[in-house]
């Protein structure tokens, strides 16, 4: 629904979920050109569908974006998740995390020139130390220089006795394609909401903002498919940190009074009024069987007083300022 007010605003109203796409999970959405665009985990055995919207909340489905059969060089074997893409240097840039041949959870790199797509490898394990890696997100900071946050998997960092994913931060060269210098440690499962004590532990899906010289790295924590499942924040005067998680976290998490199960592994990106911001995230398709099986939900981020808060998340109507 559509409203024109004196200004000759447009005001769309929505309800969540948005987009009526299910089986999903990781949504990321880029805007350019006016145009939004959305990736996220669909299909696991071999790439990425794109989702395509001129207004955040009606979307149409446009096929793959990625496909790893039509690669040149075809290294991985499946659990194609969490992609995103970022525009830099007149190009379009996917980054996404693959089981590789020897069995771990890799990180790659792959470039199109158009946001639609198709996506060819360019770097098919940017992270070259062992372990297994997932949720590689690339900011770049208001100088151009480019940067990639990601995780080190729970399932194969062990750290006495238990197993804990971590987010870690590289500077990247210009053509995205190496890291330089030595992963930097961020942030690991520390505060109470964060379930630090048990066997398995969760820091992962980083998105960076930056809003008046402070760098805000958003996260998730705890297991996907709970009902727990749910984002946090930490803030740094610096990309390398040190980061300090925010007493408030987490900033969005269940209401099951509403339906709302598992909202988390988010994007952020600004509205059809080129002003609002809002936060992209998943929540659960069926609250009372949390699984794989997910919705995208968009609701709206702002800065307070030096704090990030999201108006959400929510089941009922809300709006979008159309300029």
């Amino acid at each position: 629904m559509v409203f024109l007010n004196e200004k000759k605003e447009r005001t769309l109203f929505y309800t969540n979920p948005v987009g009526g796409m299910t089986r999903i999970g990781d949504p990321f959405v880029i805007k350019t050109n006016g145009t939004y665009y959305m990736y996220a985990t669909s299909e696991p055995n071999f790439g990425y569908k794109v989702w395509q919207s001129s207004n955040l909340v009606d979307w149409e489905e446009k096929g793959m974006a990625y496909v790893h059969f039509d690669q040149p060089q075809k290294w991985a074997t499946g659990d194609f998740w969490a992609p995103e893409v970022v525009e830099h240097n007149g190009k379009f840039y996917m980054t996404y995390s693959a089981r590789n041949l020897d069995g771990h959870l890799q990180i790659s790199i792959a470039v199109s020139t158009e946001p639609l797509g198709p996506f060819t490898d360019i770097s098919t394990q940017i992270i070259k130390q062992e372990g297994s890696y997932i949720d590689g997100h690339i900011f770049i900071d208001d100088d151009g220089k480019p940067f990639l946050y990601y995780v080190k998997d729970c399932s194969e960092n062990i750290i006495n006795g238990k197993h804990v994913s971590q987010i870690f931060v590289q500077e990247m060269n210009d053509e995205l394609t190496e890291l330089l210098g030595e992963p930097q440690f961020l942030t690991e499962p520390d505060a109470n909401w964060e379930k630090p004590y048990d066997e398995y532990q969760w820091n992962e899906g980083p998105f960076v903002l930056k809003h008046e010289g402070i760098y805000y790295l958003m996260y998730s924590s705890n297991y996907f498919a709970s009902h727990d499942y749910s984002v946090g924040y930490a803030t740094a005067s610096n990309p390398f940190g040190p980061f300090e998680k925010a007493i408030e976290n987490p900033i969005l998490t269940k209401d099951l009074s509403q339906g709302i199960s598992g909202p988390g592994h988010n994007s952020v990106t600004i509205g059809p009024d080129d002003e609002t911001l809002y936060i992209v995230y998943h929540t659960h398709t069926i609250p009372d069987a949390p699984s794989g099986n997910r919705q995208m939900n968009i609701d709206r981020l702002y800065f307070e007083n030096g704090k990030l808060k999201v108006d959400g998340p929510t089941s009922t109507e809300q709006k979008i300022i159309v300029k």
